[in-house]
C-alpha cells in the first residue's frame, strides 16, 4: 500500500515521503480502516510517539497522521460494535502508525460511526479539534450557560470548533485572533473579537474561561483575565501562571468513542461546521506541508475516495 512516511526527526515536514509499506496487521480488538480522507498536524512530528513504541524502541518508518475517515477494511480477533463496510471517522493511536496511508490498523474503542451524508472530507477535519473543543470547554473548563469564554485562535481548527459548541451551551464567547479572522469568528457565533495585532487582551474584561490554542504571552497574560472560581484551559503547554482564585489546565486530548458519535450527529443536523480549507491527493502530501506553506481552515489529505475495500473479518 501507498502512505507517507517519516524517517529523520530533524527533518521537520521536510522529511514526508510518499513510499510503499506492508498492508498492517489487525491486532485483537483492532479494526483496519481503508482511508478516504485524513489530516495532519504538523507539531506530532515533535510528538515522542511519532518515533519511538510505547517501550521506548524506535519505530520508523513511522506514518504520520491521526485524524481518519473511511471504511471498515478488516475486523481484528474480537473486536466487536462495527462490520466491515460501516462507514467510521475518529483517531489513530499516537505510537501507532497513523492515518497518511491506503489502509491503517485503529483501536475500535477509538473509531465511531459515520452517517451516510457526511463527506469523507469533512469527517476528517472533527476528530481531533472536536474531541479538543469539547473536553477544553465542558470536561476542563466546567463552561455552563450564561457564563463567558475567551477564546483565542478562534478561526483556526480547534478555535472555531470551540466557539460553535460554546455558543450553542448559551455561553458569552469573545474570540480573538488577527484581523483577518474577524468575520470568521463573528460569524461562528462569536459575540465580540479582539485582534491580537491592534486591540489591549486587557479591555475584554473578566471571563470564566479562557481557552488557548497558542501558549506563550498570550497564555501568560490570559491568567490575569480569569475572574474568582474560573478556569484557564490551555493544550499549547503547561501554564506558569495561575488565575487568582482559580485553576490553570493543560491537557492532551484523549479519545472518546461516544462524543465523536455526537460531533458527528451535529455535523449532520448543520449545527457544527469544520473549517475545511484545501484537499489534496496524497502523493502531494510533501509539497502541501512543505516549510513556510500555510494555508487557512484544516488541510485535508483525499487518500481514496469512491475506490473498494480490500479485507476480511477474523
Amino acid at each position: 500500500m501507498k502512505a507517507i512516511t517519516v524517517r529523520d526527526r530533524e527533518a521537520g515536514t521536510g522529511g514526508l515521503t510518499l513510499s510503499e509499506l506492508p498492508y498492517p496487521h489487525a491486532a485483537e480488538n483492532d479494526v483496519i480502516v481503508r482511508v478516504h480522507a485524513a489530516g495532519f498536524t504538523r507539531g506530532e512530528l515533535a510528538w515522542p510517539a511519532t518515533w519511538t513504541d510505547r517501550a521506548g524502541r524506535d519505530r520508523t518508518p513511522s506514518v504520520p497522521g491521526h485524524e481518519l475517515s473511511g471504511v471498515v477494511a478488516e475486523l481484528g480477533y474480537g473486536t466487536t460494535g462495527l462490520t466491515v463496510g460501516q462507514r467510521v471517522f475518529g483517531l489513530t493511536d499516537w505510537a501507532r502508525n497513523g492515518s497518511l496511508a491506503e489502509y491503517t490498523a485503529v483501536e475500535a474503542r477509538n473509531l465511531a460511526p459515520l452517517p451516510v451524508g457526511i463527506d469523507h472530507t469533512v469527517a476528517a477535519a472533527l476528530p481531533i479539534s472536536g474531541l479538543t473543543a469539547w473536553q477544553g470547554l465542558f470536561d476542563h473548563g466546567g463552561l455552563a450557560a450564561g457564563q463567558t469564554v475567551l477564546v483565542h485562535g478562534a478561526a483556526g481548527g480547534v478555535g472555531s470548533i470551540a466557539v460553535q459548541l460554546a455558543r450553542e451551551a448559551g455561553a458569552r464567547v469573545i474570540a480573538t485572533g488577527r484581523a483577518r479572522d474577524r468575520d470568521t469568528a463573528l460569524g461562528l457565533g462569536a459575540e465580540v473579537f479582539v485582534d491580537l495585532q491592534a486591540d489591549r487582551l486587557a479591555d475584554t474584561g473578566e471571563v470564566d474561561v479562557v481557552f488557548d490554542v497558542i501558549g506563550g504571552d498570550i497564555l501568560d497574560r490570559s491568567a490575569g483575565l480569569v475572574r474568582a472560581g474560573g478556569t484557564l484551559v490551555t493544550i499549547a503547554a503547561p501554564p506558569t501562571h495561575t488565575p487568582e482564585g482559580g485553576r490553570a489546565v493543560f491537557f492532551v486530548v484523549e479519545p472518546e468513542r461516544a462524543r465523536l458519535a455526537d460531533l458527528a450527529q451535529r455535523l449532520r443536523d448543520g449545527r457544527l461546521k469544520p473549517i475545511v480549507g484545501e484537499v489534496h491527493p496524497l502523493a502531494e502530501t510533501p509539497a502541501v506541508f512543505a516549510p513556510g506553506r500555510r494555508g487557512r481552515g484544516k488541510t485535508i489529505i483525499r487518500v481514496a475516495p469512491g475506490e473498494p475495500i480490500r479485507g476480511r473479518s477474523g
